[in-house]
């Protein structure tokens, strides 16, 4: 009991101090490459190259790790992390930096990437009862939102203070970017206490069956909700943190501290609200708080560029995120609950990768819309409407499918 309580404290300080890297990083991210000499339009294919290069490897990663070790493939990602904020400070050249993003780990969304999650998911799920399962999640998802939210303080913080003191623009953020590297090595050491308790156990593993990226019975369910993830990522993909940013930037004029505090508070909202989907989800289902608690969250995305004035852009953004994450700890409880023990790596892995290759097209396409004044705002809109579709298919499609602990009720 002692030692599943050390490592379900790893899990979740891993998750603090790497979702406190994506969100440091997202605030400069594309503010930086802007500074170093890249348009707009290249800026978007970058982001999406790299959202694709990470789901090839994750892929790979997580639909190995119940095989050749959960822990070894975490170390293997939190060196990757390291490797491409190294790669993204030392160079300037376009092609360089389009290697790194693919091979390597870089969030341009403030949000999750790489095959931490899937596998830490895994982990969990092994590591406490059914029912303590959506509320482990959102705990979970609280810790990652407040350390995102943190993160993109400290960077707006930092780079403004370094700014003030006389330093470029471009040295500022390029600083932001080497921490970045430096928490990728933190994860390292991190990854290195964890047991072999979060390993398969010998009787999940010897489930038997022809697999297909790591997965058996579960296929065809994996396989549906990963077609529907990854439209929702798609969708997501359009307003991505960074690109949120930038819009910020240059239709208010929001200078880069500002910019921090506001997706400070966006995230603080958002963790809070992952908190509270499982009391919603402990009544009315994890489907249902799924899908209806996020269709309003998307209106509200919809609305934000038709505001007027900066503060009421804030105030409507703000009150987006206090609702938008409750889909997020109820659907990975969700996925972990519908799939075998031994698929559970492979199950989330696939799932992640697939809305990994839904966000990878989006940038690039709403890069464009950012090129012209005409539809510098439709990436919310489009953002926003995509998302409902998914809502509605996803109800369509699931509300029948229970998890084991709403069959037992």
């Amino acid at each position: 009991m002692a030692r599943t309580t050390i490592d379900i404290g790893l899990l979740f300080t891993t998750r603090i101090v790497r979702l406190f890297a994506y969100g440091f990083l997202s605030v400069v991210l594309v503010l930086y490459l802007a500074e170093i000499g890249l348009p707009s339009g290249q800026i978007g294919l970058l982001l999406s190259l790299t959202l694709l290069g990470d789901a090839a490897i994750s892929l790979w990663l997580t639909t190995s790790a119940d095989r050749l070790g959960r822990r070894r493939m975490l170390l293997l990602g939190a060196a990757l992390m390291a490797g491409a904020g190294v790669a993204f400070v030392i160079t300037r050249n376009p092609l360089l930096l389009l290697v790194a993003a693919i091979v390597g780990v870089i969030s341009p969304s403030g949000n999750e990437i790489g095959p931490f999650l899937s596998i830490e998911q895994a982990s969990l799920t092994q590591l406490v009862t059914d029912r303590q399962r959506t509320r482990v999640f959102a705990w979970y998802n609280l810790a990652g939102s407040f350390a995102t939210a943190l993160g993109a303080l400290c960077a707006g913080l930092l780079a403004q203070w370094l700014q003030n003191r006389g330093w470029l623009a471009v040295d500022a953020y390029r600083t932001v970017i080497v921490l970045y590297a430096g928490i990728g090595g933190v994860l390292l050491v991190l990854f290195l206490l964890l047991s072999s308790a979060i390993e398969v156990r010998p009787l999940a593993a010897a489930s038997t069956g022809t697999r297909v990226l790591g997965l058996h019975k579960s296929r065809g369910v994996v396989f549906q909700l990963s077609a529907l993830f990854a439209l929702d990522a798609f969708a997501g993909g359009f307003i991505v943190q960074s690109i949120m940013a930038y819009w910020f930037h240059v239709h208010f004029g929001a200078d880069v501290e500002l910019i921090g505090a506001i997706f400070f508070g966006a995230n603080l909202l958002a963790g809070i609200s992952a908190l509270l989907a499982v009391r919603i989800a402990a009544r009315f289902g994890l489907i249902n708080t799924m899908v209806f608690t996020h269709i309003p969250s998307n209106i509200l995305l919809m609305l934000v560029p038709f505001m007027p004035t900066l503060p009421l852009a804030i105030a409507v953004l703000l009150l987006r995120f206090s609702i938008s994450q409750m889909d997020v700890p109820t659907r990975q409880s969700y996925t972990m609950a519908v799939v075998a023990p031994d698929e559970r790596s492979a199950a989330s892995g696939v799932t992640s990768i697939a809305r990994s290759l839904g966000a990878a097209a989006s940038p690039a396409l709403s890069g464009l819309l950012l090129a012209s004044t005409l539809t510098f705002s439709a990436p919310f809109i489009i953002s926003g409407g995509l998302k409902i579709v998914y809502d509605l298919l996803l109800y369509r499609k699931f509300r029948s499918v229970k998890p084991p602990e709403e069959k037992l009720a």
